[in-house]
């Protein structure tokens, strides 16, 4: 059952414990809209130039690996890395042609590793380290918050984004 409170996690600051929250309820909604998907149609492509349910959730795995990097080891993806998430980060033409023939199973196993992951790091932080500046090589700051902000963003703007594919689906 899907918990609609967002409440901080015992053992953890507040703000961290209240991240963790709504990391898990975006997950569970996301998790939810998955279900009785086939592999065809995770593999379905509504034109030319769109991406399949599949690719949008390795994208959705790889957007929150980054930010694990970006925000727990301050550094950026070293080239193994980027071999590895590159087609599900950048997503287009070479996601169109390899992201595809996995069954659910396999997309939700990507998930659960990278947010494993993202839990066993935040449980080691606190309030002051969401806080924490950093600027973008343009100039820009930003926060450890907003980093992991963009990955709630991100999950939800791409739920959206299969929630469509799954009507065009019901049509077809």
């Amino acid at each position: 059952m899907i918990d609609y409170r967002i409440k901080a996690k015992r053992g953890s600051s507040e703000k961290i414990g209240e991240l963790m929250s709504m990391l898990e309820h975006t997950r569970a909604v996301t998790l939810e809209e998955l279900k009785g998907l086939r592999q065809e149609d995770l593999d379905y492509l509504a034109d030319e130039g769109a991406n399949t349910i599949g690719a949008l959730l390795l994208h959705i795995a790889s957007i929150e690996f980054v930010h694990q990097v970006i925000s727990f080891e301050n550094r950026d993806l070293n080239k193994a890395e980027f071999q590895k998430w590159k087609t599900a980060l950048e997503l287009g033409e070479p996601a169109r042609s390899t992201i595809r023939d996995y069954p659910l199973e396999y997309y939700l196993n990507e998930l659960a590793q990278v947010r494993q992951q993202t839990i066993i790091q935040l449980e080691k932080y606190d309030d002051d380290w969401l806080m924490e500046e950093e600027q973008w090589e343009n100039g820009v700051p930003n926060n450890n918050y907003y980093l992991w902000f963009h990955v709630l963003e991100d999950e939800i703007n791409h739920r959206g984004q299969i929630r469509s594919i799954k009507r065009l689906l019901s049509k077809r």
